[in-house]
């Protein structure tokens, strides 16, 4: 571990011995982790549903959509005061230190907004997991554009910090945000799938009873 850091250190100027950095590589994998734990509990056992809000779903969803934003701050303000407390180097020249990180911001600040704006609260905060799914699947923008323009949008913000504050260990935490997406849409993309797939099922066996029905009469 310490031959590892030093090699980065060569190329990346940061200071290891900040406490902040840790916590916010630490939040930043928390994040979609606890989520995805507390999702799939939901859907298998109704946890929240059944033990928390009287039955519910709605009311669950929205709980812990409240949970997901409020700790995504957290995350990003941890992200934040360890940038602050890491070296400072230029990464790019003027003026392209303002319009990169600029840019990249307002770009993935549209992603993510979009993205809710079309899924909606209970579609955003992995509704389909209490049982409220989508009538059908989304394809505009900026679903047209991107499979996951969520997840892209932040990763975006992530790295527009570093450029914007002159921290190029930000760059290295951005990489790890990426990562850490991929394997959390691993293990979420498939699920959702199935869950939907099993909707579906639902529905072609509940038509071929209806015809069975209407044949016996």
């Amino acid at each position: 571990m310490d031959s590892l850091i030093s090699q980065l250190h060569k190329f990346v100027p940061f200071d290891a011995s900040q406490q902040s950095l840790w916590i916010s590589i630490a939040a930043i994998a928390f994040n979609p982790t606890a989520w995805n734990i507390v999702a799939r509990n939901e859907h298998r056992n109704r946890t929240l549903t059944r033990n928390v809000f009287g039955g519910n779903a709605r009311i669950g969803c929205y709980f812990l959509a409240i949970m997901i934003f409020s700790f995504g701050m957290l995350r990003d303000s941890l992200y934040t005061r360890a940038l602050l407390a890491q070296p400072k180097k230029a990464v790019l020249p003027q003026p392209w230190d303002t319009i990169v990180p600029a840019a990249l911001a307002i770009v993935g600040q549209i992603f993510v907004l979009t993205s809710t704006w079309q899924l909606g609260i209970t579609g955003t905060f992995l509704g389909d997991y209490f049982g409220i799914l989508m009538d059908s699947k989304v394809e505009g923008f900026p679903f047209n554009v991107l499979r996951d323009p969520m997840y892209v949008g932040s990763t975006m913000c992530f790295a527009a910090g570093a450029l914007w504050y002159e921290r190029p260990v930000g760059l290295l935490i951005t990489l790890y945000v990426y990562v850490v997406y991929i394997i959390a849409l691993r293990f979420e993309g498939p699920f959702t799938d199935m869950i939907y797939s099993t909707r579906e099922e639902s529905k072609r066996k509940g038509k071929s009873s209806e015809v069975e029905t209407k044949k016996d009469l």
